[in-house]
């Protein structure tokens, strides 16, 4: 039996229970990983909550990295001993997981466990909204949410290698050296001004090529505001709440605008996609050329402690479960 967190029924951090559960075992195609950290992440509040439900009980968790323990019959890829990290997997909270071999990526020599775990997710969403959702360069002028939080931070990294002009919006002052620690030109702090007013007396005459939004109601429609004509609000979370239906109108009368919702899934459409975009993030980070931040670590047992933290946008980065 292994230790794991369990969803019995949906509700605040208090309903992430402890529990012990069978061992797993691989299936075809799969391996057994003895999981060394693993990452905890607004999704897995939405999961919780049930704002994207799941079957009653379920171990939750999406991401982590470890050891291979054990493969199926067919595996191909991946042996025991391997390093490997994964995200998008259920039941990553707990001592052990078994997942299909496509979706683990190998960890490099260079990247410690707990910063692979660190980055699958996140690293990854990073990414892909610097150089997929919106391709950014040089002449880019762009507002990136939650600048010190996990995301924030990463996306106003790989941003500035790109060449933009990034702007973040944080809650303190505090946050605001560490988005600027990381490169962002110029730091809001939205709890001592309006951010929309405090971008506008930046940009001058300029516009937003796009904002990045993981925050939701409490910034969306206001961002749609700082936008050019033709520009892109990405709404990729909603940590303050989910966006109300929205108006199609509103985009033509603001300049043809553009939405999307991306997620991360749909950027990891292959397995050489994902090893594509996985190598990109840790290359950078092997590199220096992009730091990551673990705010904190728990051990598994305190899951609930770490989403309430969480929870809380008291946090100024990754928070990661110990098994």
């Amino acid at each position: 039996m292994m230790r794991a967190i369990q969803v019995n029924e949906h509700g605040g951090p208090e309903v992430l229970t402890p529990a012990e559960v069978p061992d797993p075992i691989p299936g075809r195609g799969q391996a057994v990983v003895r999981i060394e950290a693993a990452g905890v992440n607004f999704v897995d509040v939405y999961h919780r909550i049930g704002l994207y439900p799941n079957d009653l009980p379920f171990i939750i968790g999406q991401e982590g990295a470890g050891v291979v323990v054990a493969v199926g019959e067919g595996t191909s890829g991946v042996a025991e001993g391997d390093r490997v990290a994964f995200t998008g997997v259920p039941g990553a909270y707990a001592e052990q997981i078994s997942v299909d071999a496509e979706r683990l990526v190998p960890v490099p020599e260079a990247i410690e466990t707990r910063t692979a775990a660190a980055l699958m997710l996140q690293g990854m969403t990073a990414h892909y909204l610097a150089h997929d959702t919106y391709r950014l360069g040089p002449d880019s002028r762009c507002l990136i949410h939650a600048g010190a939080g996990g995301v924030g931070r990463l996306l106003i990294q790989f941003a500035k290698r790109l060449g933009a002009t990034v702007l973040a919006t944080v809650g303190t002052r505090e946050k605001a050296t560490l988005a600027l620690e990381a490169g962002a030109d110029h730091a809001i702090v939205y709890t001592e001004v309006d951010f929309v007013e405090a971008s506008r007396q930046i940009l001058g005459d300029d516009r937003l090529d796009v904002v990045y939004d993981s925050v939701g109601i409490d910034t969306f429609l206001p961002g749609l505001d700082l936008l050019k004509p033709r520009g892109l609000m990405a709404l990729y979370g909603q940590s303050s709440g989910p966006v109300a239906p929205l108006d199609l109108r509103i985009l033509n009368v603001k300049g043809s605008l553009y939405v999307t919702r991306p997620s991360l899934g749909a950027y990891l459409a292959t397995r050489e996609e994902l090893l594509w975009r996985a190598g990109e993030v840790m290359d950078a980070v092997a590199n220096g050329d992009v730091q990551v931040h673990i705010d904190s670590t728990y051990p598994l047992a305190q899951a609930a402690a770490a989403h309430a933290a969480l929870e809380s946008r008291a946090t100024s980065g990754k928070l990661l479960l110990l098994p």
